[in-house]
């Protein structure tokens, strides 16, 4: 069916806005040999502040979430279509957090279970997940990625 990841974002009520532009001076993403790099992403709302103290991991799932939501809207600008997408291949988080909280996995769990709902089997995928001191911003998390695609 065409555009079938389109469809089933719709089927879900996910609506994906404008993609950002970059906060400095890089691009959102590059493609080089079959894959997508996509810059590091945040949450779509406007939360400042630190997970641990300011919001607690079920909040901070959700922001990974959105930060989910912003890199699909990054993805399909570039390409036309989320269904140029083979696999999402990578996921690099980086948690704002406190330096005693400990569930920075269960708060990615947010973009990824995402790209798992969105993408399928092929939105599984390799991570990683960090706690920062600080972000741009003071984002609660930014989240970059690599995806295998069609071009």
């Amino acid at each position: 069916m065409e555009h079938s990841i389109e469809n089933r974002l719709h089927q879900r009520g996910i609506i994906l806005p404008k993609a950002s532009h970059p906060a400095a001076s890089y691009t959102n993403c590059v493609i080089v040999n079959g894959l997508m790099f996509v810059s590091g992403k945040g949450p779509t709302s406007s939360c400042k502040g630190k997970l641990g103290s300011d919001y607690t991991t079920d909040e901070g799932y959700q922001f990974a979430r959105e930060a989910g939501i912003e890199v699909l809207a990054v993805v399909k600008d570039a390409l036309g279509t989320l269904d140029k997408v083979k696999r999402v291949v990578k996921v690099q988080g980086f948690v704002n957090a406190e330096p005693s909280f400990e569930e920075h996995h269960k708060v990615l769990n947010g973009f990824s279970d995402l790209m798992a709902e969105v993408f399928q089997e092929k939105g599984v995928h390799a991570r990683s997940v960090f706690g920062a001191v600080s972000v741009r911003d003071n984002l609660p998390i930014i989240v970059e990625s690599i995806f295998e695609v069609n071009v």
